[in-house]
C-alpha cells in the first residue's frame, strides 16, 4: 500500500490530488495493482485507520528520499474499501516508482473517491514534494474499460 500526490494516472487528461496503490505480488513474482483516485471532499473512512501510522511517518522515522525506505503499517482492514466499485480501467504497464518494473497488471477504479483536505495534507507530509510520475505514452498498449453490472472487489479476511 502506498500513495502518490498528485495521481500518477489521469482520466480524460485530468490528474487527481491523490492516488492510492494496493500492490499485490504472487508467489511467482507476478504483480497487479489496484489504483484508487481521490478528489477533495468528505473525509475517507479508510484513512482513519492509518492516521496514527501516518503521524509517525511524517516524523523522522522514515527517510522518503531513499527509494527502498519502508515503514511497517501493521494490520490494515480493507473492509472499508469493499464497496461497489463500478467501472475500472485495465492495462498492462509498469510500476510508477523505480525500478519501474514492467508487466504489471493495472486496475484503476473508475469511481473517484473523496478525501478531506486535512487527510490529504497528512498523506502528503512525508512525501518529498510532488511524487507523481509523468504520464507515459501508450507505446502500443491497449487500455481496456470495464463497466460490469454489480461489480465489487472482494477481500478474503
Amino acid at each position: 500500500l502506498h500513495w502518490h500526490s498528485p495521481s500518477d494516472h489521469t482520466i480524460n487528461g485530468k490528474r487527481f490530488p491523490l492516488e492510492l496503490h494496493l500492490v499485490h505480488k504472487s508467489a511467482d513474482g507476478a504483480v497487479a495493482v489496484i489504483g484508487i483516485l481521490y478528489q477533495l471532499g468528505a473525509p475517507d473512512s479508510f484513512y482513519y485507520q492509518l492516521k496514527g501510522k501516518l503521524g509517525e511517518m511524517a516524523g523522522d522515522k522514515c527517510n522518503f528520499a531513499e527509494e527502498e525506505s519502508e515503514v511497517e503499517a501493521g494490520l490494515i482492514h480493507l473492509r472499508s474499501l469493499q464497496k461497489r466499485t463500478g467501472s475500472y480501467f485495465r492495462y498492462t504497464g509498469s510500476l510508477t516508482v523505480p525500478p519501474c518494473t514492467e508487466n504489471v497488471v493495472w486496475n484503476v477504479l473508475g469511481k473517484v473517491r473523496q478525501i478531506s483536505k486535512e487527510q490529504l495534507e497528512l498523506l502528503k507530509a512525508p512525501l518529498p514534494g510532488s511524487d507523481a510520475r509523468p504520464t507515459q505514452p501508450l507505446n502500443g498498449r491497449t487500455v481496456q474499460f470495464y463497466n460490469p453490472p454489480n461489480s465489487t472487489i472482494s477481500f478474503q479476511m
